[in-house]
């Protein structure tokens, strides 16, 4: 039998990349102090490996949104902290798909007059993309495959996974998700992926 999960990128895979990702945003701001803004919930895991990789003076902050209305439109439900006039604004993501929402906060957070902004997400779906989107900070392209784990989730669960794995059969894992846990929490030389 064939599980209906699949693991497609290595915890030592996503640390090498935000590794990565860290050392140009560093060079990138040499000399400044860009303030990282996560969108919550799923930017956690990646913002929090980001950060620690990164070896300039920073600040971070956090937003949420939420869609409301017949057309899904975007709002803040919770805002930031921290001023971002006149600052250098990174938005933190954990997956860009259609563009849609990114545009929608990009917009949102140009109107605050900040020095520059940028985008960093781990995960990037190009081939779903229905707006274009700057991405200046990509962890990983990846297609059309539902995600879970590392920040991802299915009904609320699977955030805390240490890497991220595609379900291949959304009916056999809705009837027993369970099935990932199983997987991802076993050694990868007991399992037949890695």
């Amino acid at each position: 039998m064939i599980d209906p999960v699949l693991e497609v990128i290595t915890r030592p895979a996503i640390n090498s990349r935000i590794g990565e990702l860290g050392n140009q945003i560093s060079a990138d701001y040499a000399g400044r102090s860009p303030i990282l803004v996560a969108v919550l919930h799923g930017a956690l895991p990646f913002l929090a490996d980001l950060v620690r990789a990164i070896d300039i003076q920073i600040d971070v902050d956090f937003l949420a949104l939420s869609r409301f209305g017949e057309g899904g439109r975007v709002r803040i439900a919770m805002d930031t902290l921290t001023s971002l006039e006149g600052r250098d604004v990174i938005i933190v993501e954990d997956i860009v798909d259609t563009g849609l929402t990114l545009n929608v906060l990009r917009r949102m957070i140009e109107t605050r007059d900040v020095a520059s902004l940028t985008t960093a997400t781990l995960i990037d779906k190009a081939s779903r993309r229905l707006v274009e989107t700057p991405l200046e900070y990509r962890g990983f392209e990846v297609g059309d495959e539902f995600l879970l784990g590392y920040g991802m989730d299915w009904e609320g669960h699977f955030r805390n996974l240490p890497s991220i794995w595609t379900v291949l059969d959304l009916t056999a894992f809705s009837e027993d998700p369970a099935v990932l846990r199983r997987l991802a929490l076993t050694e990868p030389g007991d399992r037949l992926i890695s």
